[in-house]
């Protein structure tokens, strides 16, 4: 039988991800055994890294773990770079820890591998889709370097209802009016 080569085949990027790192384990998705193991930092140098390394295969799915939690902005970005992604439950993982060879041992390389061999065998895994209100707030942020001192939220300052200069005197606005006081109509009728 011909060795096989894997940087030409499918393989399963597992990411085991935190707050400071991301530690990947490349997998067979055949033969179910590593490839690769590396660490990155969680940052934007740190995923330009993790993308070179990943670039070495063609075929590739990932797999993260807590996709609405530490794995979220990982995720987001893959799914943005168009890359199939799978969400692995937290307490998945665990599992899958806990009934492998090495008896639960709990390190990042161990935890990278779980994820892949959770998302491998499929059950009670969900792919990520793009998260369109992050995709909406990344728009709203002001371009780096644009922002200004005096406008906490980088957008025109626009008058108060009752008169209130800015943000800062809406409420000694409203008190000045009383509390029941009717507001005025915004066409100012």
């Amino acid at each position: 039988m011909a060795r096989r080569n894997p940087l030409s085949n499918d393989v399963m990027i597992a990411v085991d991800p935190h707050k400071a790192s991301n530690t990947a384990a490349v997998l067979d998705p055949v033969t179910k055994t590593v490839i690769e193991v590396a660490r990155f930092a969680n940052s934007a140098d740190g995923y330009g890294q993790l993308a070179r390394f990943a670039a070495r295969w063609e075929r590739r799915r990932w797999a993260v773990e807590g996709c609405h939690g530490a794995g979220r902005f990982l995720a987001q970005r893959l799914v943005a770079d168009g890359e199939m992604v799978l969400d692995v439950p937290a307490k998945l993982a665990a599992r899958v820890r806990v009934y492998s060879r090495g008896h639960g041992r709990k390190t990042d390389k161990d935890d990278a591998v779980s994820v892949g061999l959770a998302a491998l065998d499929g059950t009670g895994v969900t792919p990520v889709t793009g998260d369109d209100a992050l995709v909406s707030l990344r728009l709203l942020r002001p371009a780096r370097g644009t922002h200004r001192a005096a406008d906490p939220g980088g957008l025109p300052a626009a008058p108060a209802a009752g008169g209130a200069d800015s943000w800062r005197d809406a409420p000694r606005a409203v008190g000045e009016q009383g509390p029941g006081a009717a507001w005025p109509h915004p066409s100012g009728r």
